[in-house]
């Protein structure tokens, strides 16, 4: 396929600004040597290619330096080719990042806007969020060039424009996913030569949005850390971030309390560190990528404080971010135990004696198990033997030599501090995940995924975490080249677009050279590390040079004796896309096998500090249980490392290559080398040349029409056209765009983002037009379909209410239609449930029912019960629901001194008192008589009768043949009080103001109940005079006495023979008989 005769005006969309942006933004451009366009403020900083708006041809090599030099001071630091991103590391701050420029690019297209890492933010998850696809954010670059500054941009991006209502839940995933980044700068991260802030483990984040595009949670996956640097680290390197935080930040006491100092270099694993200016070079969370203190991105707010530039305030940073995150108190104060337990784990010395290996200090073993909550005894065998097993169960103890036992140290420190890296992630995946989603109810989640993953490493020394980064680095190369160089030019060819092949570096035969099973340099690694015998490192490569010597991109100082820049038996050079690296093989089979003995495991699961303990999940297996053999550290990386490239090929890829623009870390200079270098290796050339002569937008013509077609009258709303791409040519032609599209077997190609932009423009505009149209349509349709809805349910509703009504009558005429035969008159018949509209009916009807049932049953009552009858019911109403028994279920007597039962040897005697009273007051009928104990004028209990007549209430003295000794006019009792236990005790009060308190007692049989008798014979009499007399129920009842208030009040006594008033402090107090 060849190049088009007629070339097109340069594609804009390939670095720089869009001329649409230009002409937003008011800005001019200026015309530079070479024919390059640059921007007179926006200028950048990539020295091989040109401005946005220049011809995508390439520069010569040997370019003036004023003009790359000019567009770098200029601060212009982002380029675009095609949807790539190229970013430059600045060393200084620039204004790029604040909540004006957020506001910018919000909701922008991305060639609207002069380039940024916000536009290709918004392009992503606008991208998710309109066709519901999962994307990912690729970051790459070398070491220091500024990926890991560069993701947490784009992590406080989408934080920003998303959960535009504050929902609770969204914020606080949003305040947890930027806290995780401190928190894993902290533990992860750590100061190299080419990097004050790198970041030594490879991280992906997975964050899930719901359909309406806010964060709903999200998840880490993290890859190789080096756990290597724990014990050592090269000339003016640091160990992590974490280790000099816990030193020169925290307390004091806390220090005290870890058996720490604040001296790093006091601490073997801490001492390289500790040489240079420590606190100054801290890196952490106030770091740039670069390695100047917050130089080189400013950042918009954030969730660490600016000026967070020491390790000190680096540990307050991580303090508060974990705390955030979710961490208990409980679980930071075990990390800090963890990382100071590594310290003194890395200070203790062994020695032997004779043929005994012995700890040169055992008050650290003593700290250590102190801090790690195990057994001193334990760790201390655990640390100078290990225990094996011999077979037929049977336990063999194997004590170390001195230098047994320092690699079984070296090796603990390093298990310990990748297992609590890898909880510590753990940790916050548990608190960023997605809680009670469900995707029926709130739609399908979508993820937008970012890699921050380390860059290429070329040291004077590169061991085998070298290799394994510079592995991954060769498999994201190959996915960039797979993605963006062959698929593109493969697609054009199979549309049939008219293509000129454009050869790139293709970097497969490097990958296959590391990964390719039985061949390839792990599984050589794997097959070494597996043989029988002693296998040294120098054998490993001895393999390597017999089997792997052919191989182009493989050489050793065996292979090539003429290189002295290589040492026999120990190193071998593979010539990677970013260039030649030559490996030490020293301790590739140790880090490959990575073996920690199996007493640690147990050691450690054996803790009683419950977050060590859920580390070592591995220690609760036996010795002598019989496991499969564990994959190597190398198998494990590349199976990551292949899942990884398979997770991001599956989603749309959106791409930042980083550049590192000299290696002093300087805003001014500008290696012009060292950046063609990157370009050259990043693939960048080729992708300029793929996108100059190739299409910056292409899409299948459905897809273009369901997006476009109201933009065009021949396929607004449906086209009557052959095929879609007839009606994808009528639209771009209507427009004029026919000059700068090619039309495909299946999709149409846009060249320039002119002819996109114009088009979402027109789309724009008429959206909200058509809007309102399919509302209007749409609300009709809906108004008319609930009219049709609710007269249909109407008609049924009437028709069921008649239904209801009607079965209901025939119901309630079948149960109650013999109650006239019943003996209970129908009490027992069981209402049915009625309808809502006859709830108010049946209430009518059952209080008619019960009047009717009370007429049948008071009409069988023989004349002589009515008053007893109507007594018991004033009762009922004054002391029903107050006063436990009130006698209701027994016949009222009434007279009870006269009754022989109940007075038998005073009976007669009454009478003829009775009598007497009567021949004198004349009174029509007594209504209550009975034996009571009362409180005499000294306060104290006297036995005596009250006689109630229908004119006064008499004090009679049994003791003198019922001497009369008060008579109360019935007239001046005002109302009654009585208690709501079952104590007999009735209070008169009268308008005297002189009360009269009895206890009714003396009654067969015992334990009788006369108060309710009572008060039912006294209110019917009022009723009939027309009286009003109140009754009140207390426990505690106010009385006059002598001319006084006084409190009376009840107890319960169980070895009281008889009622019995006595003083109280307030008045007199009742003591009854009974439980």
């Amino acid at each position: 396929m060849v190049l088009p005769p007629q070339h097109h005006p340069a594609p804009q969309h390939l670095a720089g600004c869009h001329p649409m942006a230009q002409h937003s933004t008011g800005c001019h451009s200026t015309i530079l040597s070479h024919g390059t366009w640059c921007h007179p403020h926006r200028t950048t900083s990539f020295s091989v290619l040109p401005h946005s708006t220049a011809p995508h041809r390439m520069l010569p090599t040997a370019c003036p330096m004023a003009t790359p030099l000019h567009r770098f001071s200029q601060g212009c630091i982002y380029t675009y080719i095609g949807e790539v991103v190229v970013a430059v590391n600045p060393y200084q701050a620039l204004a790029l990042y604040g909540p004006p420029m957020v506001e910018r690019y919000r909701g922008r297209e991305l060639y609207e806007r002069p380039p940024h890492l916000f536009a290709l933010a918004d392009a992503a998850y606008k991208a998710m969020k309109r066709r519901a696809k999962d994307t990912c954010i690729v970051i790459s670059g070398e070491s220091g060039a500024g990926k890991t500054e560069a993701s947490k941009y784009i992590m406080q991006y989408i934080a920003a424009i998303t959960n535009p209502t504050q929902r609770t839940e969204v914020e606080r995933v949003k305040n947890v996913l930027l806290k995780s980044n401190c928190v894993l700068e902290a533990f992860g991260n750590a100061k190299t030569n080419r990097n004050d802030n790198s970041s030594r483990f490879g991280k992906y984040m997975d964050i899930n949005f719901d359909f309406k595009g806010d964060p709903t949670g999200g998840h880490v996956h993290n890859y190789l850390l080096e756990k290597s640097r724990v014990l050592q680290q090269q000339p003016g390197e640091r160990n992590f971030h974490a280790f000099y935080q816990l030193l020169l930040g925290a307390p004091a006491a806390l220090l005290t309390s870890l058996h720490l100092c604040r001296d790093p270099s006091t601490y073997c694993y801490t001492r390289e560190g500790a040489q240079g200016d420590v606190s100054g070079a801290a890196g952490g969370p106030g770091r740039d990528q670069g390695g100047q203190a917050r130089r080189s991105w400013p950042l918009m707010p954030s969730p660490w404080p600016q000026a967070c530039t020491d390790d000190a305030s680096g540990y307050r940073a991580v303090e508060e971010a974990m705390a955030v995150i979710g961490f208990s108190p409980e679980e930071i104060g075990s990390v800090r135990r963890i990382l100071a337990a590594i310290l003194h784990l890395g200070n203790l010395r062994f020695t032997q004696e004779e043929e005994t290996t012995l700890v040169e200090d055992t008050s650290g073993v003593s700290v250590l198990a102190e801090l790690t909550a195990t057994a001193p005894d334990s760790l201390h065998r655990a640390l100078l033997a290990r225990t094996v097993a011999a077979g037929a169960g049977e336990l063999i103890e194997k004590g170390h030599s001195p230098k047994e036992a320092a690699y079984a140290r070296d090796a603990c420190a390093k298990a310990i501090y990748e297992r609590l890296f890898c909880w510590i992630v753990g940790r916050i995946n548990a608190g960023i995940a997605a809680r009670e989603y469900d995707a029926r109810v709130h739609g399908k989640s979508t993820v937008i995924g970012v890699l921050d993953i380390y860059g290429f490493e070329i040291f004077d020394k590169n061991s085998f975490e070298q290799f394994c980064i510079n592995y991954c680095n060769e498999k994201l190369q190959q996915l960039f080249i797979e993605l963006i160089l062959r698929q593109e030019q493969a697609e054009y060819q199979r549309e049939g677009i008219t293509w000129q092949t454009i050869e790139y570096f293709s970097n497969e035969p490097i990958v296959e050279l590391v990964e390719q099973p039985h061949r390839g340099i792990l599984a050589l690694l794997d097959e070494a590390c597996l043989a029988a015998g002693t296998v040294t490192d120098s054998l490993f490569l001895a393999s390597m040079d017999t089997r792997l010597g052919h191989h182009a991109h493989y050489t050793s100082r065996k292979l090539c004796p003429t290189d002295k820049t290589m040492e026999f038996n120990r190193d071998f050079r593979i010539k990677h896309y970013a260039g030649d690296v030559t490996y030490s093989v020293e301790g590739f089979l140790d880090k490959n096998k990575d073996t920690l003995f199996q007493d640690f495991k147990r050691l450690f699961y054996n803790s009683a500090d419950p977050v060590l303990r859920a580390m070592w999940p591995d220690g609760e297996q036996s010795i002598t249980e019989v496991t499969k053999r564990p994959l190597t550290t190398g198998t494990l990386f590349k199976n990551s490392i292949v899942a990884l490239v398979e997770n991001l090929a599956c989603k749309e890829p959106y791409y930042v290559r980083c550049i590192k623009p000299n290696d002093q870390k300087s805003p001014t200079l500008f290696d012009m080398e060292r950046c063609q270098h990157q370009v050259s290796y990043l693939g960048l050339l080729e992708n300029v040349r793929v996108r100059r002569a190739g299409f910056a937008y292409r899409q299948p013509y459905h897809r273009f029409l369901l997006r476009y077609k109201m933009t065009c009258e021949y396929t607004w709303p449906n086209h009557l056209m052959a095929s879609d791409r007839e009606a994808t040519q009528a639209l771009l032609e209507q427009h004029g765009f026919q000059d700068d599209v090619a039309y495909g077997h299946t999709k149409v190609f846009i060249r320039t983002p002119r002819t996109l932009v114009c088009l979402e423009q027109e789309r724009a505009q008429l959206i909200p037009i058509i809007v309102l149209l399919l509302q209007k349509a749409w609300r009709g349709a809906l108004a008319r379909r609930r009219c049709r809805y609710l007269r249909a349910a109407y008609t049924i509703m009437a028709c069921y209410k008649r239904h209801k009504v009607r079965a209901y009558l025939h119901e309630l005429l079948r149960r109650f239609q013999a109650v006239r035969t019943l003996p209970d008159f129908g009490k027992s018949v069981v209402w049915p449930e009625p309808p809502a509209v006859l709830a108010h009916f049946q209430d009518a009807s059952q209080r008619l029912f019960r009047r009717w049932r009370a007429r049948q049953i008071i009409k069988n009552i023989p004349p002589s019960e009515m008053g007893q009858i109507r007594a018991k019911v004033a009762a009922m109403v004054a002391l029903g629901g107050l006063r436990e028994a009130w006698g209701c279920q027994r016949t009222w007597a009434r007279d009870y001194l006269s009754s022989p039962s109940e007075n038998p040897a005073l009976a007669l005697l009454f009478a003829r008192r009775l009598q007497s009273l009567k021949d004198k007051v004349h009174f029509g009928s007594v209504l209550f008589s009975c034996h009571v104990r009362k409180i005499n004028r000294f306060g104290k209990s006297q036995d005596r009768a009250i006689l109630v007549t229908d004119q006064h209430v008499y004090k009679l003295d049994p003791r003198k043949r019922y001497l009369m000794m008060r008579a109360i006019p019935l007239s001046t009792v005002t109302g009654l009080s009585v208690t709501s236990c079952r104590a007999q005790l009735v209070v008169f009060h009268t308008q005297s103001q002189e009360d009269l308190a009895v206890c009714l007692h003396k009654m067969q049989p015992v334990g009788d109940n006369r108060v309710g008798e009572l008060v039912g014979v006294l209110l019917e009499h009022c009723r009939a005079t027309k009286r009003e007399l109140q009754v009140r129920v207390s426990d505690c009842i106010q009385l006059s006495f002598r001319g006084h208030r006084r409190l009376l009040t009840v107890e319960t006594r169980p070895n009281a023979a008889t009622p019995d008033f006595s003083k109280s402090r307030n008045g007199f107090v009742l003591y009854w008989p009974g439980k």
